[in-house]
């Protein structure tokens, strides 16, 4: 008997997409899975659309953004028209599908009937990137059109918090179930502590996250703590501003980003998981990302700062802590708390929270969506 075809679309390299990953992780073994992305074919589909490398989806027809003419803005950006003649040409039908970002969603919709939509909208869209001028002008009202026109026609949605799903409701009148950003669990027990204590941070060199704040806050400390950050160069003039700051530290040490494949094993080697993340915008306010779920996994203490979807989680499982602001003053006197006895009290949280706080039950809320479509189409 065949199975269902399911289309999971996404304008990211999708094997380094830690959140279309679990996605194809969950339903390869359900569904004959057609992925639609950029870079090789994920391990369990049965076809893959690749985007080229050169059809970019964040460059957005300038004039037609600027007259609003927003169907020729979508159309005409590159990825999209790209992705528009994959799914042309001649192949069984898709019967439903997983359509990740905003971005994706009109294209799909063109070839599959939206109430066979479910729509994983991730961040909050419209307010990505709203500390530059451009976006608030041009980019946000755009998506917020795409969101009005096709996201409310879905059949289900979700996204990464509670905070961000308020929004989406308040605006929008949609319902996103929230699915967090959870890590696979990994069968570990928590490392010795060591002396001194090794703190890390893993992510994007963006500096709306201010991550040189984490260095002079070291820097600071009398406490013997090191650093070490594993970072993607998301913008490299940033980047090498940080590599250079490093350069002049004792205590603080950029290195490559390693595979998400390993990077929880990476991680395992540290005692204590930093991010503290100035709210410079929407997103980043309500922002509960990959690396607090990676952190738990690789059985590490925690700080953040007071960003209330990461300080909820932490302060209810007792797995670090929280700082007063999003200064490195307050990162710093955070520091000078920790010892090694309670740095392994943070760690043992980690492992008692490592299975309730893992992806294998926020996966679940995708399946649950995709199972109510089909009950109605076979009704």
């Amino acid at each position: 008997m065949s199975r269902p075809r399911l289309l999971i679309a996404s304008f990211s390299p999708l094997a380094g997409d830690a959140r279309v990953l679990k996605q194809i992780e969950r339903f390869r073994d359900e569904y004959d899975l057609v992925t639609l992305g950029y870079g090789e074919a994920p391990l369990g589909v049965v076809e893959h659309l690749r985007v080229p490398d050169d059809a970019p989806a964040w460059r957005w027809p300038r004039a037609a953004l600027i007259l609003r003419q927003y169907r020729r803005a979508y159309w005409g950006n590159p990825a999209v028209a790209a992705a528009r003649s994959l799914l042309a040409e001649p192949r069984a039908s898709i019967d439903l599908a997983l359509a990740n970002d905003v971005d994706t969603v009109p294209l799909v919709m063109r070839s599959v009937d939206p109430r066979r939509v479910h729509v994983d909208l991730h961040e909050y869209a419209p307010r990505q990137r709203e500390e530059l001028l451009r976006w608030r002008l041009f980019v946000a009202p755009f998506l917020r059109w795409i969101l009005r026109t096709f996201v409310t026609n879905a059949a289900s949605t979700s996204t990464v918090s509670a905070g961000l799903a308020r929004a989406y409701r308040s605006e929008f009148g949609v319902s996103p179930t929230v699915v967090t950003n959870a890590t696979p669990y990994r069968e570990a027990e928590p490392t010795p502590v060591g002396d001194p204590i090794r703190l890390v941070h893993s992510g994007a060199a963006l500096p709306n996250r201010a991550l040189e704040l984490m260095i002079d806050a070291v820097e600071a400390s009398t406490t013997s703590v090191t650093l070490d950050l594993y970072l993607t160069p998301n913008d490299p003039t940033y980047l090498e501003a940080l590599r250079q700051r490093c350069a002049r530290s004792t205590r603080s040490r950029l290195h490559d980003p390693v595979p998400y494949a390993d990077l929880v094993d990476t991680l395992a080697h540290h005692d204590v998981g930093v991010f503290v993340l100035p709210p410079t915008s929407f997103n980043h306010r309500w922002a509960l990302p990959n690396k607090l779920f990676d952190y738990v996994q690789a059985r590490l203490g925690i700080i953040v700062g007071p960003s209330p979807e990461m300080s909820s989680i932490v302060d209810e499982r007792g797995l670090g802590v929280v700082c007063g602001d999003f200064t490195a003053e307050s990162l710093r006197r955070a520091l000078e708390g920790l010892t090694p006895v309670r740095v392994v009290e943070m760690k043992a949280a980690a492992h008692r929270a490592a299975a309730p706080l893992s992806a294998a039950l926020e996966v679940e809320k995708w399946a649950a969506a995709l199972d109510v479509i089909r009950a109605r189409g076979a009704q």
